[in-house]
């Protein structure tokens, strides 16, 4: 649960946007009951920067990690977490939810079965009426539909709109043990802005029931290749044998993959039925199989779904992440229907963000500030040109406070494109937003499209142009784009054109063809192909015996198809993908050469009277239409390259004492990337003061030691004393001057805990003591070993130990090493000769 929290909420006129999340706008849940699950989630808080306010303990749940009752989430989690996130004033910061291991991964409702993930993200969804035959778990019911995905904008200004709460981008991090989860953490974190170039690989494999997402490979690859990647790949394979990929969209119900798989920050998953049962034997890989190979993120689900590409991420996933998005982002917007699916991984890893950098130096930690405070300006510069600085916030130590200078697109400034010749230009309105420039450029475009031969729609803060001419190649379609102040004295908008030349498509068109209803003895299917070089082919088989069915009959004639000699240049055409029935069979016909002109053959298929073709009449193998005509970007952005930021910060509604003042800068597109600045300022309006000190020697305590926390006040005049640390309050004395709190370690567990206390007399002055961080590290016993004489002892990676040693038992002893644990134990091996000392003690080092 969240306990009180010592700061000054202060209320926003207008909250902020909180996409392009950090550490800031994440609540991590603890289930504390798991000595794992609070460890992992104060190792999370300490990587990530989450403040100590923003750790919710939930207290209540013993009943494993695998499945809960609706009204168990709901009591348990969902209910409590809303209402200490509305007491702590973090409604509106948190924007990401991260489930810290042994927290149920699926909620179950009568014949219903969603995953937790899912359901903090947008709500339970119930089962609707499934195809006839199939389980009523492949139903896909209407308000099932994520209207975040493919929207390319900010989840504050898109959240799914059958969301009953908030709408949290929600991740579960876990493992089968401890030390796989954290290891999932450390490579996540790894990742951050580390712009990895290894392939992504869109595997087509030979399991045609799970190989389904084939059919979005074109439109991810395509994207990617516009803004300049060319490592999104796709490939035809049944292997797993990868190494240090980026990425990883596969279809296989068991594989198995290698430990160098991935490179940080990578993503991968599978589509099959259960990758989202982690720890249930359901015969199907899990997706922690993707994560212990290296990724920072993968995706299953927990009930069977059946295969609607719905339900699976799509391969854009690789195309956010590439224009900067966190991995939470790119994979909500990828899935339309995630109500069944599991997101496990580090939420926050954004291997291809660009943070803007930026300088505050002009504040010095520990300046003193009093009554209206002119603090010195600090400086954030655009990352790239398109990548302006679009808006700064304002935390106070840990919590949003205020906007401090937002830059949205200025009303007058115009917009210019030029197409083929063809120039369109577009002004801002009054009081306009990126996403109405955005469609107010694109509905522009589009009246010219008879002239340009170029269709445009708006995507979040994006544009995709496609040419709507085969015969006009990409090379031939001409663009360039360009910003100016207009009428406002001020030029706060950009456009930028992601290729001079629109880019010409590698995807084969195909079209999909189905036979239906039963067959009898002499039932015939025939292809009539016209070539794009003119001439017609006629390819027929007809059923010579009584006990053909329909896939049979087709199978023939896509044999027929693919053996016919004239149809083998690259002007024909092959059938492939088989899906078949026994009354229904489906396959695809696809031209021999990439390319929309190749895509223009033409083929008609008929069949004897007794069975039904779709679709009928001659078409053009045009299915995919949209992925084989050239394309084209353009973004629009807004903000300025270089922006200076100073503030009058009233520090009389603050307590006086130590407080981390924290700025972030948003870059100005829907990705909205932060950049961080903090710095520790002390305020002063009133004589009350006051120190904290913690009862150790040093930094470290163990889980089994006492932790002594002593607060004292420059005056005998206090109302209250309250002592702060992860997650909230933890004691509270009053009426004394000062005061001793004895804090139960297990309780907090094993990780690094800011201390801070918050003093307030009688007339409602408060204090706030500058914080202590404790580290508290698991209790160690000492194992001696001979031959060689060897003590050995459990350790925390990272934390230095010392070995003492005496000729005594009482003492005095000496310290005589010191040893820095790398692992989860160490080992020191005793002097030989030992110069008279034989007893030896083990100490965390101060």
């Amino acid at each position: 649960m969240f306990r009180r929290i010592g700061v000054v909420v202060f209320l926003c006129q207008a909250c902020a946007a909180w996409a392009g999340g950090s550490g800031l706008n994440v609540v991590v849940v603890v289930n504390q009951n798991s000595t794992n699950s609070v460890q992992l989630g104060n190792d999370y808080c300490e990587k990530r920067g989450v403040p100590p306010q923003n750790l919710f303990r939930m207290t209540g749940w013993n009943g494993g990690p695998v499945s809960w009752t609706l009204t168990e989430f709901e009591t348990n989690l969902r209910d409590p977490l809303l209402a200490g996130l509305a007491v702590a004033g973090l409604s509106n910061q948190v924007q990401y939810v991260l489930l810290s291991m042994d927290i149920p991964y699926r909620i179950e409702s009568g014949d219903s079965a969603n995953s937790t993930t899912s359901v903090l993200f947008y709500g339970f969804k119930t089962n609707s009426a499934p195809p006839p035959g199939d389980p009523i778990t492949c139903s896909l019911p209407d308000y099932s539909s994520n209207s975040y995905a493919f929207s390319e904008l900010p989840v504050e200004q898109a959240r799914p709109n059958t969301a009953e709460t908030n709408g949290f981008l929600t991740f579960m991090l876990t493992d089968d043990t401890l030390a796989g989860a954290e290891a999932i953490l450390s490579r996540g974190l790894a990742a951050d802005s580390s712009f990895p170039t290894q392939a992504v690989y869109l595997e087509k494999t030979s399991d045609s029931a799970r190989n389904v997402r084939f059919f979005s490979f074109d439109n991810a690859i395509f994207d990617s290749r516009i803004r300049g990647d060319a490592s999104v790949l796709r490939i035809r394979s049944d292997s797993t044998t990868f190494s240090s990929i980026r990425g990883l969209s596969a279809g296989f119900a068991t594989l198995g993959l290698a430990g160098d798989t991935f490179v940080p920050g990578a993503l991968g998953d599978s589509l099959t039925s259960y990758a989202g049962d982690l720890f249930e034997n359901s015969g199907q890989t899990s997706l922690l199989a993707f994560l212990n190979a290296g990724a920072a993120g993968s995706y299953g689900t927990v009930i069977e779904p059946c295969n609607y590409l719905q339900k699976f991420p799509d391969p854009l996933a690789f195309f956010y992440q590439g224009r900067g998005f966190c991995l939470a982002e790119a994979y909500y917007q990828s899935v339309l229907n995630p109500f069944q699916g599991l997101l496990v991984g580090e939420p926050l890893s954004a291997p291809l963000a660009q943070p803007a950098p930026a300088d505050w130096h002009a504040l010095a930690d520990g300046t003193v500030l009093s009554g209206q405070a002119v603090l010195p300006s600090a400086f954030f510069s655009a990352a790239a040109t398109n990548l302006p600085i679009g808006q700064v916030d304002l935390f106070i130590d840990g919590s949003f406070v205020r906007t401090l200078t937002n830059v949205p697109p200025t009303s007058g400034n115009v917009l210019s494109v030029t197409l083929n010749g063809t120039g369109v230009t577009y002004t801002n309105p009054e009081s306009t937003t990126l996403t109405t420039v955005v469609a107010g450029l694109a509905s522009a475009l589009n009246t010219e499209s008879n002239a340009t031969k170029v269709a445009a729609t708006a995507v979040g803060d994006r544009i995709e142009l496609q040419g709507l001419d085969f015969s006009t190649p990409g090379s031939n379609l001409l663009l360039s784009a360009s910003t100016s102040a207009g009428s406002s004295p001020v030029l706060t908008t950009e456009l930028a054109a992601a290729r001079p030349a629109f880019l010409d498509t590698e995807a084969t068109g195909f079209r999909v063809l189905t036979v239906s209803n039963a067959t009898v003895q002499g039932d015939w299917l025939q292809l009539l192909v016209t070539k794009t070089s003119g001439p017609q082919i006629s390819v027929s088989v007809t059923n010579t015996t009584p006990d053909t069915n329909v896939a049979d009959l087709c199978q023939q004639l896509m044999n027929a198809i693919n053996t016919e000699p004239a149809l083998q240049g690259l002007d024909g055409l092959l059938a492939s993908d088989f899906y078949p029935d026994v009354y229904l069979a489906q396959f695809l016909i696809y031209a021999r050469a990439p390319g929309w002109p190749a895509a223009q053959v033409r083929a008609t298929l008929t069949a004897s009277p007794g069975l039904v073709v779709l679709p009928p009449g001659s078409l053009t193998l045009e299915d995919n239409l949209t992925d084989l005509r050239p394309r084209d970007h353009l973004y629009v952005s807004a903000g300025q390259n270089g922006l200076p930021v100073s503030f009058t910060l009233d520090t009389t509604q603050l307590p006086d004492g130590f407080h981390e003042l924290t700025l972030i800068g948003y870059e100005g597109t829907s990705v909205r990337t932060q950049s961080h600045l903090s710095q520790t300022v002390k305020v002063q309006n009133t004589g009350l003061s006051a120190s904290l000190t913690a009862q150790i020697v040093g930094t470290n305590t163990t889980l089994d030691a006492p932790l002594l926390m002593s607060v004292v006040v420059n005056t005998n005049n206090v109302s209250e004393i309250e002592l702060f640390t992860t997650g909230g309050s933890v004691g509270i004395v009053s009426n004394q001057p000062s005061a001793t709190f004895s804090i139960p370690a297990s309780r907090l567990g094993v990780g690094l805990h800011p201390f801070y206390a918050l003093v307030t007399d009688p007339a409602g002055s408060q204090f706030r003591t500058r914080s202590v961080a404790i580290r508290i590290v698991p209790s160690f016993q000492l194992e001696l070993a001979a031959s060689p004489l060897t003590l050995s002892w459990s350790t925390m990676p990272g934390v230095r130990y010392d070995v003492l040693a005496s000729a005594t038992v009482s003492g005095p002893f000496q310290q005589v090493a010191s040893v820095t644990a790398s692992g989860a134990s160490a080992q020191w091996a005793i002097p030989s000769p030992a110069n008279g000392l034989a007893f030896y003690r083990v100490r965390l080092a101060p």
